[in-house]
């Protein structure tokens, strides 16, 4: 009963941080000549707080989160980047909203095996998220591009989307390192 309802509270925040994160651009530190400067990544902190999820509470509750995110998304509720909608369904961009699915699962499995209880081994289980949620981007994108629903911009779209993987790759290393306190803190046990 307790694992339940710290299960669903979990996901509870986890959605809201989602939420939050799909709202947030991302930005790094720069040195410039008259001190520092946030420079844009050109990302939001939504994938990074996906896996923030995973890494603290598990595969569970990461799951329980992204799925709930998809269907506000889906049923109207403008969460996703342009909006929402069933319509949705047949944007390019599709492919990595359900790549939140698998990647919320393998980052929570993957975050609660033994040894999993450093900055390193967080991180890792992060990009190996992330990898999984481009993989299913890119498929989309391809599978999208062969059925010819992107005419010619199939190559431009890959391109366009796959430039994200950078910037979201540098912030899985903050995910990691976030998720290792908040672990400790949280008393969170693998």
């Amino acid at each position: 009963m307790l694992r339940a309802l710290a299960t669903w509270s979990g996901a509870i925040a986890g959605l809201l941080l989602i939420l939050a994160g799909g709202l947030v651009s991302a930005a790094i530190p720069f040195p410039d000549p008259s001190g520092w400067t946030l420079r844009p990544l050109g990302v939001t902190l939504q994938v990074p707080a996906l896996l923030l999820i995973a890494l603290i509470g598990g595969h569970r509750t990461a799951l329980l989160a992204a799925v709930a995110y998809l269907f506000m998304g889906l049923f109207q509720l403008p969460v996703f980047h342009e909006g929402g909608g069933v319509s949705y369904l047949l944007d390019p961009g599709f492919g990595y909203l359900a790549g939140f699915v698998p990647a919320a699962w393998l980052t929570g499995k993957l975050a609660r095996q033994p040894g999993m209880d450093d900055p390193l081994a967080l991180t890792g289980a992060a990009v190996m998220g992330l990898f999984v949620l481009h993989l299913c981007g890119l498929a989309n994108l391809t599978l999208g591009g062969l059925a010819g629903r992107w005419g010619d911009n199939t190559l431009a779209l890959i391109v366009g989307y796959s430039l994200a993987f950078l910037p979201q790759l540098l912030l899985c290393c903050a995910a990691g390192l976030l998720a290792w306190g908040l672990r400790r803190l949280l008393l969170v046990t693998t």
